[in-house]
């Protein structure tokens, strides 16, 4: 006599989903869950260690190779510490709501195990299973994926409990019923159809970067006189992208006002520091994030009143080289230059009052710019190649450059 074996009932990770495409679903995951079903991408890069690893696993790194690039020697897998770091602190809550990772795009590379009935009438969600053992590899997101199994390996060395990450929650989405040849196209399409931001207007919207929080309050102080009234300068600043455009009301960027304050802060150093992070434990020494708020912001504020009229006419003045070489001859009025010698404001604002700031190639080429054979003048060298020049232009006027730029 035998006894009955149990109903067949599907085993596998279960998940709560929503579709968006017939073989493509969102939602999320707890993080221990998400790291059961994605192994480490260091660790199957690690080919001794694969060796000795189980079928499952070697089968999983075979998957993986296929659709996704190397982390080992590349700036991505030198990008993982960096990211764990920053999720350590938002899951810490040392960035308050300020924080945010993206949804990881998952592909299992065979069908799901189960599709349950849809849970609330109209809405589509259900929950669908995936077979232990299937391959499922991060198409996209896997550096926060290694930087989550980074955190999960070793909480403690930032500070966190495995109690704290596995309360976590992770968005994604799951594609299913695609070839190698389709995973690979949407590898494809995410890391290269969509248009990066570039670095500097990245920087521009980034309020932990001391730079970037210190030029908007420099903004905020100012207000200019235009038609009669009294008009907050921001107005005239493009926050969103990194050119003017010519039929925009804007006179100069946020990120060319952001090269201001940086040099401001630094002298010459701020040409390669304009184009990095800068947090507030980075100032230069002996200078607090308070010290140096409270100096700048009405030393530039004051600036960019005295040439206001200047930035209305779209001069030379809102060019991101000349602000960088403004920058440079404003350091040695913050009171902490220490080479270069000093000036005092009054005599920093003499030496802005007699340079001609039109944008005419008889001022400025050579020194921010270039003309062609018509004498259009082309500001596009940038902060780093001409700020120099520039500040030597404003500080010394019997200088060559400083005689040019003065119409002598």
């Amino acid at each position: 006599m035998s006894i009955p074996m149990p109903t067949s009932e599907t085993e596998g990770i279960r998940l709560h989903v929503t579709p968006f495409r017939p073989e493509a679903v969102i939602g999320a995951l707890g993080l221990p869950t998400l790291l059961q079903l994605v192994p480490s991408p260091k660790s199957q890069e690690n080919q001794q260690a694969l060796k000795h690893a189980s079928g499952t696993l070697r089968r999983h790194a075979e998957v993986r190779g296929l659709v996704q690039r190397m982390l080992r020697s590349t700036s991505k897998g030198r990008n993982v510490a960096s990211y764990a770091g920053y999720m350590a602190a938002g899951v810490k809550g040392d960035l308050g709501a300020a924080w945010s990772t993206p949804p990881v795009t998952l592909w299992l590379g065979s069908q799901l195990a189960s599709i349950g009935e849809e849970l609330v009438a109209g809405t589509g969600m259900r929950t669908v299973s995936i077979a232990p053992g299937s391959p499922v590899v991060a198409i996209d997101g896997e550096t926060q994926v290694a930087a989550w199994h980074e955190l999960y390996d070793s909480p403690e060395r930032y500070g966190l409990t495995i109690d704290a990450l596995t309360r976590i929650r992770v968005p994604f989405e799951l594609f299913w019923g695609l070839d190698v040849k389709e995973a690979r196209q949407i590898f494809y399409d995410r890391n290269v159809e969509g248009i990066t931001v570039a670095k500097n207007l990245a920087m521009s919207m980034d309020q932990r970067d001391f730079g970037t929080r210190l030029a908007h309050l420099v903004i905020d102080a100012v207000r200019i006189e235009r038609d009669g009234e009294s008009v907050p300068f921001g107005k005239f600043v493009e926050t969103r992208g990194r050119q003017l455009k010519a039929s925009s009301p804007e006179v100069v960027t946020l990120s060319a006002l952001r090269v201001l304050v940086v040099c401001t802060l630094f002298g010459r150093a701020g040409l390669t520091r304009s184009g990095s992070t800068l947090r507030d434990e980075e100032l230069p020494e002996g200078v607090t994030a308070e010290q140096a708020t409270r100096r700048l912001v009405p030393l530039l504020s004051t600036v960019i009143s005295t040439l206001r009229e200047h930035f209305l006419a779209r001069s030379a003045v809102s060019a991101p080289a000349v602000l960088a070489g403004i920058g440079i001859a404003a350091h040695q009025a913050t009171g902490w230059a220490t080479t270069g010698g000093t000036l005092t404001e009054d005599e920093l604002l003499q030496l802005l009052s007699t340079v001609r700031w039109e944008r005419e190639a008889s001022y400025w080429h050579g020194v921010a710019a270039s003309a062609n054979a018509k004498g259009t003048l082309n500001f596009a060298g940038g902060a780093k190649d001409a700020g120099g020049r520039v500040a030597d232009a404003i500080v010394h006027p019997e200088s060559q450059y400083g005689r040019r730029i003065r119409g002598r």
